[in-house]
């Protein structure tokens, strides 16, 4: 029967609890959570864990407040067999993913439990939190690993994921850096997937000149059920946010179906977007960069292409 633990150095106003098996883990890993869930992407960072070590079981920490944490606890117990112990931070302080108070919370149940390797996702959430936890803990951070080849080996893209390095973890000195503070948090429900986790991306380039023609790209987006992406020349003009920005100052992306409309190729949009399984390019341009990497490309205007396709796709139901 699992039990639950109260950590005694922790103050009260920042109460950690621990859901724990008979075993210790050695692996710490940082739990996003949204609507009372774990997210997909928390989940593969746990399956990333087990490559550690043959015998490696994990502990999950989620922090935030609310009855959606506790919800997300109950869940993320049973969510994977190698998960030892659910560890959950509520308190006020969490509401909002800042780096200052995770960093602060890792560093106290690192010496708490003795991890010998904390983990987040390569996402804002990890890239944000896991630098400053680092400096507390006295050690340097490996960052957006593909491979893991035992406890100190870890393979990461370089030169645009044109080629793969191997680290071996050695350690570093920590770097001081300011403090940040939470300005405002803004959302959107647009009921499409999301774009890191999608099977279909349809993406659009600066070719559509402005915000408005890009409204084009989501209404195709809707009409097949998939996530919307951009290069980084459309997200710098203000066509769409910087979160739909696919490349490698962007989002890694890797769907079934992957559509480019006004895309040109450019090698950093190329690194986010070359493991798509099928690329569906539409450009103007014949010698367009992207055609060298596309399983099918169509050389025409996409302001007659996408209508198109719009009135010939049926409805999403």
């Amino acid at each position: 029967m699992a039990s639950r633990l109260l950590l005694q150095n922790l103050s009260k106003r920042h109460l950690l609890r621990s859901t724990f098996a008979s075993r210790s883990a050695s692996t710490l890993v940082l739990a996003e959570h949204e609507g009372g869930s774990i997210k997909a992407q928390s989940l593969s960072a746990v399956v990333a864990a087990n490559s550690l070590s043959q015998d490696n079981p994990v502990s999950l920490l989620l922090a935030g407040s609310g009855s959606s944490l506790h919800q997300a606890a109950e869940k993320a117990a049973t969510c994977h067999p190698s998960i030892s112990q659910v560890l959950v931070a509520d308190s006020e302080k969490f509401a909002y993913p800042l780096a200052e108070p995770w960093a602060k919370l890792i560093q106290l149940v690192q010496l708490k439990g003795d991890y010998s390797h904390v983990i987040a996702t390569s996402d804002s959430f990890g890239k944000s939190i896991l630098p400053r936890a680092a400096a507390l803990l006295d050690v340097s951070p490996v960052t957006d690993v593909v491979d893991i080849n035992g406890p100190r080996q870890f393979i990461r893209p370089i030169y645009a994921g044109n080629a793969l390095c191997t680290v071996r973890y050695t350690g570093a000195n920590p770097y001081s850096v300011g403090k940040s503070r939470f300005m405002k948090l803004s959302s959107q429900d647009t009921g499409r997937p999301d774009l890191g986790s999608a099977k279909i991306v349809v993406t659009g380039g600066r070719a559509l000149k402005s915000a408005e023609n890009f409204k084009m790209i989501e209404k195709l987006a809707e009409k097949l059920g998939a996530a919307v992406g951009a290069t980084r020349a459309a997200v710098d003009a203000g066509f769409v946010p910087n979160d739909l920005q696919v490349g490698q100052t962007g989002k890694i992306v890797a769907p079934e179906l992957y559509m480019a409309f006004g895309v040109s190729g450019a090698i950093q949009h190329l690194a986010g977007m070359k493991d798509s399984k099928i690329i569906v390019a539409v450009n103007k341009d014949s010698d367009a960069p992207i055609f060298q990497v596309a399983d099918y490309g169509l050389v025409g205007d996409l302001f007659e292409v996408i209508p198109e396709l719009l009135e010939k796709l049926p409805e999403k139901k």
